[in-house]
């Protein structure tokens, strides 16, 4: 760590303190290993202890030894994709997910038109763009052409693009029209184009996470999620941007934008993901959450995302920030969509200790009215509350969905247990701090990861255990709360539902549900059980068959 000017001399007083106590490891005029009473008392008053002159005398010894550990642990290099021993399981007390897979049912029309402009076939969801890949009413090679001109044109003013895959990609598109025309169909992912979140690797690519230190990063693997949607007939034919190592919308190259409001980032993290798929430039694309980077850019840019459980899908070959928080998922321009491509990502990898066996079973024939739906009914009331969520409820209404009310009441406050967050992050990249690269990060602000993960060498081993503890009480309490609905109602960021099912892994998919005053996308959404994605999916398909707020398009884009 390098020491400057930036903090005040009793602010330095007490980090020196804390950072012996702590094992940091830095010093400034004594030598590594002195540890005093008066260094201990630094430490405790960052932490909230207090110890009496007898107790510092005692400590000093382990304290001691601990750091000589410490500096032994950081001779061996981690490499990010390392995870603890300890993995995370979203699992409650008595529940386990369904292993029967069925067939699944997509219900997809027989039959689609081919429209005659090359902006009105990008703009085409999946799960019609499957039927006329099918039926060769369009190759694979047009189609993916199509959305690598929209690439080349557009990318540039949403700084949105961080690798164009041009020629992979149409080695990939002539192979699977090849394959079609001998009669060898993969599935409705069959010469789809699409892209991924630059935290994913692919051998022979750039991984640069989003952030300088990273920027020619060549990782030597595909990650799995990847090798599956390869494997299923996908074309990949970029990796768009992401915030600076999954914070955000600032990444090293600009600002991805909102096609609404160029004046506007696109949100984050999955910043390039969700601009990307507004604008017509893929059909889907990957992304990932931690704390909402995949319903905030879906939010903003008006399009559809699907956190799937935490464990269903193999986080093999993605960047760690919290490994007992990320998630992979789809973002594309419908629930539908979004359902075909957790079918193919989703299962269990011997190359990812926290994945978890589940059957994802979608069945179009079966009705939505034999879904159990609620909604938190305090966050749809009030000065504050949206026409647009409202305007959600009254159409399930309307359709014959019967709306049962509940309130989202927890006696575990999430608040502090995202302190796991920081911890673990502050882990992930424990050398960016330590050897002063974090100054190489475009964001520099108090809320920017460098700040971040300075702070969190101060959170106790002891606390994020206790944290750990409270986390599972949350689970048992929120597996008690949604257990009698199959799907919950509620708007995107209204009470603290966002940060509580983020922590406690359960599934959302967020929709577009109109605009808000200054002409921007607002969304919805939906929350279903562990492992039950499969109803959201039907739920979230429901509302679009019966409404076209999905189908807008970006004015600026639309050409």
């Amino acid at each position: 760590m390098k020491i400057n000017n930036r903090m005040s001399s009793r602010g330095f007083l007490i980090l020196l303190g804390a950072c012996s106590c702590l094992a940091l490891g830095f010093t400034l005029g004594k030598k590594v290993g002195e540890i005093t009473p008066a260094a201990i008392d630094g430490a405790s008053e960052l932490i909230g202890i207090s110890f009496n002159p007898a107790e510092k005398d005692s400590m000093i010894g382990n304290l001691q030894n601990q750091l000589a550990n410490y500096e032994k642990l950081r001779k061996v290099e981690l490499d990010n994709s390392v995870a603890p021993a300890l993995i995370f399981n979203p699992l409650p007390k008595g529940f386990a997910p369904s292993l029967e897979q069925k067939p699944l049912h997509w219900g997809l029309p027989t039959s689609v038109d081919l429209p005659e402009k090359d902006v009105d076939i990008a703009y085409m969801p999946v799960h019609q763009l499957a039927v006329l890949i099918k039926s060769k009413k369009i190759s694979s090679e047009r189609l993916t052409k199509i959305y690598l001109d929209r690439i080349k044109t557009y990318s540039d003013t949403l700084e949105c693009l961080i690798t164009l895959m041009e020629e992979p990609a149409l080695e990939k598109a002539r192979q699977m029209d090849q394959e079609l025309a001998s009669g060898k169909y993969r599935g409705p992912l069959h010469g789809i184009p699409y892209g991924i979140k630059d935290l994913l690797a692919v051998k022979g690519t750039k991984t640069t996470w989003g952030a300088m230190p990273y920027k020619d990063q060549v990782i030597n693997q595909t990650a799995t999620v990847v090798t599956k949607l390869d494997e299923a007939g996908g074309v990949l034919v970029g990796k768009f941007t992401l915030g600076a190592l999954a914070m955000g919308d600032v990444w090293y190259g600009g600002k991805t934008r909102n096609p609404w409001n160029l004046n506007q980032g696109s949100s984050g993290s999955s910043a390039g993901s969700a601009s990307a798929v507004s604008t017509g430039l893929v059909p889907f694309a990957i992304g990932t959450e931690t704390l909402g980077s995949i319903v905030s850019p879906s939010t903003r840019n008006g399009v559809t995302g699907l956190r799937p459980t935490y464990g269903r899908v193999s986080k093999n070959g993605a960047m760690a920030l919290s490994w007992s928080m990320d998630k992979i998922g789809p973002i594309s321009r419908s629930a539908l969509d979004d359902g075909i491509v957790l079918s193919i990502i989703n299962g269990p990898d011997i190359n990812d200790n926290s994945t978890i066996a589940s059957a994802f079973n979608f069945d179009s024939k079966k009705s939505v009215k034999e879904l159990k739906v609620g909604y938190f009914k305090s966050y749809f009331e009030g000065e504050r509350a949206s026409k647009n969520d409202q305007a959600v409820l009254e159409l399930l209404k309307e359709k014959g969905v019967e709306l049962h009310p509940l309130e989202l009441k927890t006696t575990i406050d999430a608040g502090p247990i995202v302190m796991m967050l920081i911890a673990e992050g502050a882990a992930a990249f424990d050398e960016l701090t330590r050897l002063g690269l974090d100054d190489q990060l475009v964001a520099q602000h108090k809320g920017a990861w460098p700040n971040s993960f300075r702070a969190a060498r101060m959170i106790p081993a002891v606390e994020y255990i206790q944290l750990s503890r409270q986390r599972t009480m949350l689970i048992q309490e929120m597996h008690e709360l949604m257990k009698d609905y199959d799907v919950i109602v509620t708007p995107s960021f209204a009470g603290p539902q966002l940060r509580i099912t983020n922590l406690t892994g359960h599934p959302a998919l967020c929709m577009p549900n109109g605009f808000n005053e200054e002409g921007s996308p607002t969304s919805i959404t939906l929350l279903a059980n562990l492992f039950e994605e499969e109803k959201l999916v039907m739920l979230g398909d429901f509302i679009q068959k019966n409404s076209d707020w999905q189908a807008k398009r970006p004015p600026l884009f639309n050409q």
